[in-house]
């Protein structure tokens, strides 16, 4: 099965009609088929759409950001956390230095104590979307085997951006010239 680059725009929407998010005025969504990338629902609602189609697909919870796990709530004594200053309830942050630490939403502050739910805030929620597909098209091998769709500049959207396919920091010289990264997007 061949696996496509997908672009689209959408408007996200609670089951109450309240919107949640929209890509439309911006810069529409691409991914890559099978990299989950969306939320598995919506990918599945957008397989097989042909470019130029609008679309509502409705995504239940599970399909989305999964159930509220009430075990993702729990105590934690306020002086073990990374943050400083005033907290109070609806405030986030991440919970740990690493990049990949779950953001956490404050959901009560008792003395030293705060209440902290670790689950996703649409966790639980059965979302609805407008979709209009923009492109559909066969992903390059590149894309296959960087796991992403690539932007028009290139890998991870060219410019001399930090942090390209490889993981590092570009480490070109006047991000005009020649990389010494080829797959890090930049221009040289």
């Amino acid at each position: 099965m061949s696996r496509n680059i997908v672009t689209f725009h959408y408007t996200l929407r609670d089951t109450q009609g309240a919107v949640i998010d929209a890509s439309t005025g911006g810069e529409p969504i691409s991914f890559l088929e099978g990299a989950g990338q969306i939320v598995e629902g919506l990918e599945e609602g957008l397989r097989d759409l042909a470019a130029g189609t609008k679309a509502h697909i409705g995504v239940p919870a599970t399909k989305a950001y999964g159930e509220r796990d009430e075990a993702q709530v729990q105590r934690v004594l306020k002086s073990l956390l990374p943050i400083e200053g005033d907290i109070k309830a609806g405030d986030q942050f991440r919970a740990g230095a690493d990049a990949y630490a779950p953001i956490v939403t404050v959901v009560g502050v008792e003395g030293d104590e705060l209440l902290l739910d670790a689950n996703h805030p649409l966790a639980g929620v059965d979302l609805e979307f407008e979709v209009e597909v923009l492109a559909v098209r066969p992903a390059t091998e590149d894309e296959l085997a960087h796991g992403h769709a690539h932007g028009a500049g290139g890998c991870c959207g060219g410019g001399g951006k930090e942090g390209g396919c490889g993981g590092g920091e570009c480490s070109c010289e006047d991000k005009e010239g020649t990389c010494d990264k080829p797959d890090c997007g930049c221009k040289g």
